[in-house]
């Protein structure tokens, strides 16, 4: 990596670790690595405790990650969203991503007691059961457990779920277009096995979302989505229900 003078650190008011870290930023390709302590103590002329509080920094704020026995990558900027409603792929092309699906099964199941009373499914009457991983340009983001009443949704094992949006499906194929939902939002952390699908690291923080979503009233979906922290955020707009009222009762008297 050769120096040129706009790459020089020099001293000065401006630390040199804030320094080495604008350099930093500049030169960092997302799911590359970047070079070596050594390298950057060697090509600026710092010390090793400059260029690791500069990395320190970095990995904090999200830019940069660590990776055992592999070095320091830089991060690619997570997909944001705004919560709404819409489908993973909707969510995806919004963004100018181009959402894929890897298929793990689906299968006629009788689903657990909650995912039971979400869709108002008698206990012991199967639902089917579709497995999926989400990807965005080819990248795991999400795995998605969802569960879908049987007896609206004849034969929708014989549908490409894999090659499109099941909203769609559900809208095109039987006339259940999905308008309404309740979502509840929590985090985990992925164990070894979700790891591996989501190709992340084990303990890596996960965004887990429950969402019962319904057609004309009629619960149709019942799914729990856990996406990737590193690679996922929700943005939130956020206001006041009781805004009027307290103006209008500033000291809260009954």
């Amino acid at each position: 990596m050769a120096k040129t003078l706009s790459e020089v650190i020099v001293e000065g008011p401006r630390p040199k670790h804030q320094q080495l870290r604008e350099l930093l930023i500049g030169m960092v390709v997302p799911g590359q690595s970047i070079p070596s302590e050594r390298e950057l103590m060697a090509t600026y002329g710092v010390s090793r405790a400059t260029v690791r509080k500069a990395i320190d920094g970095l990995v904090a704020d999200g830019l940069l990650q660590r990776t055992h026995g592999l070095g320091t990558f830089a991060v690619r900027p997570r997909l944001e969203t705004r919560l709404h409603l819409a489908s993973f792929s909707q969510d995806m092309r919004r963004r100018g991503r181009n959402p894929s699906t890897r298929l793990i099964s689906v299968t006629l199941a009788e689903p657990p007691s909650e995912a039971a009373a979400g869709l108002g499914i008698e206990p012991g009457v199967a639902a089917w059961h579709v497995v999926r991983i989400r990807l965005a340009d080819d990248e795991p983001i999400a795995h998605e457990d969802g569960w879908y009443p049987a007896h609206l949704l004849p034969g929708l094992d014989q549908r490409d779920i894999a090659g499109g949006s099941l909203y769609e499906i559900l809208g095109h194929s039987y006339g259940l277009w999905v308008d309404h939902a309740e979502q509840t939002l929590w985090g985990e952390v992925a164990d070894p096995d979700l790891a591996r699908q989501l190709a992340t690291a084990t303990t890596t923080p996960l965004l887990v979302f429950r969402r019962v979503s319904s057609a004309g009233g009629t619960p149709i979906e019942y799914v729990v989505s856990r996406y990737r922290g590193d690679r996922y955020q929700v943005h939130m707009e956020l206001g006041r229900d009781d805004l009027s009222s307290a103006r209008s009762n500033p000291e809260g008297k009954l």
